[in-house]
């Protein structure tokens, strides 16, 4: 069994510096966030959810499947409770087990919302470079009609996919960059490796957590070097990156929620995205005590376009 998740960003407070905008009460002052698995107190807890395997119906990840995944058609899922909301998509964790034996996994399952209860307010400046190739679907999109929402919906999920899966395999050849695995998608529903402790259902800590020694603080600040390096060459930027969206599991950085990934080559903002999550990810290094010198980013900047072709 694999262990990993996906932890919500933060939502900007007023009078106060943040790297992101989701939901605020999943990190307050610093304390440990925790998967909201359990009901209010003052609420009963419901029977957990089970449903048979959608895995013989999705699109599959990389092949070959890591061998902890239940690929069992005999398998069900069972909802275990939410790990996230988020403004574009909520987060569940789920296990998949074969029922009557000792196969089973966790899975992160990030649902994106319907085309009535989604916030489009990003979509814009994200968007430019990725293209449909039916005129219908592209006029749908640019006049945010109900069915260009769900087209843009499903443009998320399956950019989110794509991008994991291919730096996924990057990575496992490489070892410079690691993603979740993406186990499957599924219309607007994206499946994937849960990041974390299986057995207690504990997310492992984003970066903004953790408070990390010297050494420990240039450590993970040179796999990030790496890890955007991978991404630039790939053609990428992630395009929404923080402290909030970056793991550490084990000592390892795992990057994650990359639904506005931008191909920096594509979209006329790709440099003005990257140079961003650039700014952002070197401040927050710099606050840590992190020596200037070390996390520059205009000489970050300019490396990774260089990577990605553009310089």
């Amino acid at each position: 069994m694999r262990e990993h998740d996906f932890p919500a960003p933060q939502r900007r407070g007023r009078g106060k510096s943040r790297f992101d905008d989701d939901e605020p009460y999943f990190l307050k002052r610093g304390r440990p966030a925790e998967p909201v698995l359990a009901q209010p107190d003052d609420e009963p807890e419901p029977e957990p959810e089970d449903r048979w395997s959608s895995w013989d119906e999705a699109v599959h990840g990389p092949e070959p499947h890591p061998a902890w995944l239940v690929t069992e058609l005999a398998a069900k899922d069972t909802e275990l409770g939410v790990l996230k909301t988020g403004k574009e998509a909520d987060v569940h964790l789920v296990r998949r087990a074969v029922p009557d034996t000792d196969r089973s996994c966790l899975l992160a399952a990030k649902r994106y919302r319907d085309a009535q209860h989604r916030l489009f307010h990003r979509d814009a400046g994200y968007l430019e470079g990725r293209r449909v190739r039916r005129s219908r679907e592209n006029r749908a999109m640019a006049g945010r009609t109900a069915f260009g929402r769900q087209m843009i919906a499903g443009q998320w999920a399956a950019a989110e996919f794509a991008a994991l899966a291919r730096l996924w395999e990057i990575g496992a050849a490489s070892g410079r960059i690691a993603v979740p695995y993406p186990v499957q998608l599924l219309g607007t529903e994206l499946m994937l490796e849960f990041v974390g402790d299986a057995e207690a259902g504990q997310a492992a800590p984003r970066l903004a957590q953790v408070r990390p020694d010297d050494a420990e603080l240039r450590d993970l600040w040179e796999q990030l070097v790496d890890a955007l390096v991978v991404l630039a060459r790939a053609g990428y930027a992630h395009g929404d990156l923080s402290p909030y969206n970056l793991l550490v599991h084990r000592g390892r950085l795992v990057m994650i929620d990359l639904p506005q990934v931008v191909d920096v080559v594509a979209n006329p903002q790709g440099p003005e995205f990257l140079a961003r999550d650039v700014r952002v990810v070197g401040t927050w290094f710099a606050a840590r005590g992190l020596p200037a010198g070390t996390a520059d980013p205009a000489e970050l900047t300019e490396l990774l376009l260089r990577e990605a072709g553009i310089r």
